[in-house]
């Protein structure tokens, strides 16, 4: 089956900087792929170029199996962006706004009534109907503008740090309404600095540093690339010697943030570990099981963590 989304080698320079150097990428039809980076990696860049708000020097990008250099204005009727940045008009009402928007995507005005009742329904808008946005709290404006992305049915939605700039309530909210998305069949391309976002949306994720995707695949898929199935996080008073311990011991030692973490085998109890290291040198330890941070933090390294 054609790729919903077929990026080939996109590179992208302003001035003297290298933006996007080779870039790659497929998503298929269905699927939820989470695009993860450090700060100046390039994903926003990608997404700007997917939605066409920008132009590759070099490299091609296909939608459907069609060339975006091909499709031209109508690529737009078929990708759906949801940003950081709520666009809405704060003077309107919610079911103006996605009216305004609908007529922007040229909907006959027939189906833009019947879409609009359609999505003020299922995003929960009924009670705010006759509230102007700009006095919606943040949480309900990322909802409405989630809501008018979708208001022309776009075969591709991105969402580019769609959840933040709300609280964990809004946050939780979101993360349902995108999960519902998913469970629809909608593809979709995340961009997040949120491990634990990417961790419960995406089918898989893409690792992303210095304008290339340097790791993907499922989250069990990355998570497998650990050198270890848990981390033992310690305070030492004398790091040398229980580094030289752990080594012994054959465990994968990784200092990050100042923080020492030794990447276990199989998993441990806590007092396993203490037993293991034999000495009073250990002042703390803290066992937890891999996550995506590790994984990133090993793939993509320290020096790119998440902002």
């Amino acid at each position: 089956m054609t790729a919903a989304l077929q990026i080939d080698g996109l590179h992208k320079r302003f001035g003297s900087r290298q933006v996007l150097d080779g870039f790659s990428l497929q998503v298929a039809r269905g699927e939820v792929m989470g695009l993860l980076g450090p700060n100046g990696c390039g994903k926003s860049t990608v997404l700007n170029i997917v939605c066409q708000l920008l132009q590759a020097d070099a490299g091609q990008v296909q939608l459907m199996g069609e060339p975006l250099t091909q499709l031209g204005a109508r690529a737009r009727a078929r990708v759906g962006l949801c940003a950081q940045d709520c666009a809405l008009y704060p003077d309107l009402l919610p079911a103006e706004n996605l009216h305004f928007f609908g007529r922007l995507h040229g909907l006959p005005a027939a189906k833009r009534h019947a879409r609009v009742a359609e999505l003020m329904e299922s995003f929960g808008l009924g009670p705010h109907a006759a509230t102007r946005v700009g006095r919606l709290s943040g949480g309900w404006q990322q909802r409405l503008h989630l809501a008018v992305s979708l208001v022309h049915r776009p075969e591709l939605l991105v969402l580019d740090e769609p959840t933040a700039a709300v609280d964990v309530a809004a946050r939780l909210d979101l993360w349902r309404l995108i999960e519902g998305l998913r469970d629809s069949g909608t593809t979709l391309l995340l961009t997040t600095h949120q491990l634990s976002e990417a961790e419960r949306l995406c089918s898989r994720v893409a690792l992303m540093q210095g304008g290339r995707v340097v790791a993907q695949g499922s989250v069990p898929e990355l998570l497998a690339r650990v050198p270890g199935q848990a981390v033992a996080k310690l305070q030492s008073r004398d790091r040398a010697v229980t580094v030289q311990r752990a080594q012994n011991l054959g465990w994968a030692v990784r200092q990050r943030a100042g923080q020492l973490s030794c990447l276990l085998p199989h998993p441990l109890s806590l007092r396993e570990v203490v037993d293991a290291l034999d000495g009073p040198e250990v002042s703390a330890v803290s066992v937890q099981a891999v996550t995506l941070e590790d994984a990133y933090l090993e793939l993509v390294g320290e020096g790119a963590a998440l902002e």
